[in-house]
């Protein structure tokens, strides 16, 4: 407990006037749609834990947005047009209707186009390919509420660097048929906040920056199997004084970002493994990570509705207790 109450007292020293919303996203409070669209080849079609009326829970408890992975690149074919499935298109299509639907904003965004990574000059005419058709398709959905995220976590050998010679053509397929819809870019290394310290974006001010939150990784993600070899060990506890320092630290990289770029950027993944932290420690994170970023004004997008790191538990048919409100949202 006095860890806690340390971190809280550390977080308050970060409380300054909030960041300018002038050149922001609307995004507010979001949850993420994950193990659905994202899932391999030879996983599961569409969505495996959400309907309409998942959507329409989602909006009664609050939330503001979805956002929406889909890993588009393995839908499509392997001419040079790289046609996408329709079923799978339609699929999305309908996702992305309901929770229109249900009033909440969309975030639609390409998921784990691992061949991107490896290697972004031999993909980036296929990720144009991709971004050209969902466009074209969505491109009578409301501008003020369907916005695209190009390309999710950068990492490997996509880069800093070479990011925009990357992902300019997709922008440009893009704003052949949504010419001021919002469109979305996160940084290298996963996107992880210190890929704002030299996130430059294209010269359009329909363009919008991103970061994925996650740290303390030891904390967040101790023994998930797919995290590390090995994975972070289990046990961490969260709340301590160096927890706290590292949010005020957190919180000043994106004032930093702001005063650079004049653009506040939006949280698009936070969270914490349900498999070896218990529901109190990861709703304590929650709230510590949602009240030191607040300030800033930035939108926060938890990972995710279900399955790994959940928020809603689809067996009980309940939202997880302490959840919501450590979000900042009335408990169900």
């Amino acid at each position: 407990m006095k860890h806690l109450i340390a971190l809280v007292a550390a977080t308050s020293l970060a409380l300054s006037a909030p960041a300018s919303a002038a050149d922001s996203l609307p995004v507010g409070l979001c949850i993420n749609m994950g193990n659905s669209f994202e899932v391999g080849r030879f996983g599961p079609e569409g969505v495996r834990n959400a309907g309409a009326n998942d959507f329409t829970r989602i909006a009664a408890a609050g939330f503001k947005t979805i956002r929406l992975p889909v890993r588009w690149s393995d839908k499509t074919a392997d001419d040079l047009g790289h046609a996408i499935d329709p079923k799978w298109m339609a699929q999305v299509d309908t996702a992305v209707g309901q929770a229109l639907d249900a009033g909440l904003n969309v975030i639609l965004n390409d998921h784990h186009f691992e061949a991107l990574d490896d290697d972004p000059a031999a993909n980036s005419a296929k990720l144009a390919a991709i971004w050209r058709q969902v466009a074209k398709h969505f491109a009578d959905r409301p501008t003020d509420r369907l916005w695209f995220e190009i390309e999710n976590e950068p990492h490997k050998n996509l880069t800093n660097a070479n990011l925009l010679a990357t992902l300019n053509p997709s922008l440009a397929a893009i704003r052949e048929s949504n010419p001021d819809r919002p469109v979305i870019i996160g940084g290298e290394n996963w996107s992880g906040i210190d890929s704002l310290a030299t996130l430059e974006l294209p010269d359009d001010d329909n363009v919008y920056p991103t970061f994925h939150y996650y740290e303390p990784f030891d904390f967040t993600h101790q023994g998930a199997t797919w995290a590390g070899d090995p994975p972070p060990k289990v046990g961490r506890v969260y709340g301590n004084a160096a927890d706290a320092e590292r949010l005020v630290r957190d919180v000043d990289k994106i004032r930093a970002y702001v005063e650079r770029t004049g653009k506040v950027p939006f949280m698009g993944e936070t969270g914490a493994y349900e498999g070896y932290i218990e529901p109190e420690q990861r709703a304590a994170y929650h709230r510590a990570v949602r009240e030191a970023f607040a300030p800033t004004g930035i939108g926060v997008c938890a990972w995710a509705y279900t399955n790994t790191f959940p928020f809603y538990d689809q067996k009980a048919g309940r939202w997880i207790p302490g959840m919501l409100e450590a979000f900042g949202l009335p408990e169900k």
